[in-house]
């Protein structure tokens, strides 16, 4: 297992930048305080594009209706994966969510989930944060798994429940498609 344990629920997560991938396939280098600026984030840590553990991951992101429409938080994944594979990936899979290119894993290290798999290759712990619009963390899901922190993947139900308790509120349109 890993020490990664991630930023604790109300620290602050450091101004970082990143190359961000828009799901109509645009790039932009972007910062946390831009991405925040209308409304709270869900970053998606992941391990890299087109694994299939991830693969069912961004479907049950996806297919998930609360999370797809974006009205009350907005989904941003995170992963080593460069942009042009990000770029495949959301037509690949049809997502509606940018993705981070984060190839030195810079915003890993800054949430606090970067760890070295079996002492050999740096990785982000696969991990889920609800980050508020002053950069504060209100949730925080970290993967347990006995052997490799990449192979959990999120539970997406528990998630939408923790954050509709922390936010206050929930769509009428809330439902599974």
């Amino acid at each position: 297992m890993t020490d990664s344990t991630g930023l604790a629920v109300g620290e602050r997560v450091p101004d970082v930048s990143g190359q961000l991938v828009d799901p109509d396939g645009a790039e932009r280098t972007v910062t946390l305080t831009e991405l925040l600026e209308d409304k709270p984030v869900l970053f998606n840590f992941y391990t890299a594009d087109f694994s299939p553990d991830c693969i069912d991951e961004w479907c049950d992101f996806r297919d998930f209706d609360w999370f797809a429409t974006g009205d009350q938080v907005q989904v941003v994944g995170v992963s080593k994966s460069g942009a042009a594979l990000h770029k495949r990936f959301i037509d690949y899979l049809d997502l509606g969510f940018p993705l981070f290119a984060d190839p030195d894993l810079d915003i890993a290290e800054a949430f606090g989930v970067r760890y070295r798999a079996f002492k050999i290759s740096s990785r982000a712990r696969r991990s889920t944060f609800l980050v508020d619009q002053d950069r504060r963390v209100r949730y925080k899901w970290l993967s347990n798994h006995w052997l490799d922190p990449t192979r959990d993947t999120p539970p997406v139900r528990e998630i939408h429940e923790a954050i509709v308790e922390e936010l206050g509120n929930e769509p009428e349109n809330f439902g599974m498609s």
